[in-house]
């Protein structure tokens, strides 16, 4: 079972510094996002296709990372991006401890950001 332990503490701060900015600038956010995902991706390696089980809490940032990511996606207007990442999250972590199964439905009716 995949646990991000060696790789928790990069991802952490990215997605500190993510949520830090997301209310006035998700332009920025998105970047500490997507450095945060890419350096899990690196650690899961390329190809997998497991589950990260949000009980294991050093996979928490990652999957903060890859919420935040999808999250500026969805600000920001690029709805097929959006829908993509947290269609990848809900295989992620099948138990949606973070509630993308709720955002996936509004992102494909088409519904834009809204506070």
């Amino acid at each position: 079972m995949p646990d991000l332990v060696s790789f928790s503490w990069p991802p952490t701060a990215h997605a500190h510094l993510g949520n830090f900015v997301f209310d006035h600038s998700p332009e920025k956010a998105i970047r500490h996002y997507e450095v945060g995902v890419r350096i899990g991706e690196l650690s899961l390696g390329e190809g997998f296709n497991g589950v990260l089980h949000w009980g294991h809490i050093n996979n928490r940032p990652f999957l903060q990372c890859v919420h935040g990511y999808g999250l500026c996606l969805w600000r920001l207007g690029q709805l097929k991006e959006a829908e993509e990442v947290f269609a990848r999250m809900l295989w992620l972590n099948p138990t949606d401890n973070q509630g993308v199964g709720f955002l996936l439905g509004e992102i494909r009716e088409g519904k834009v950001w809204h506070v």
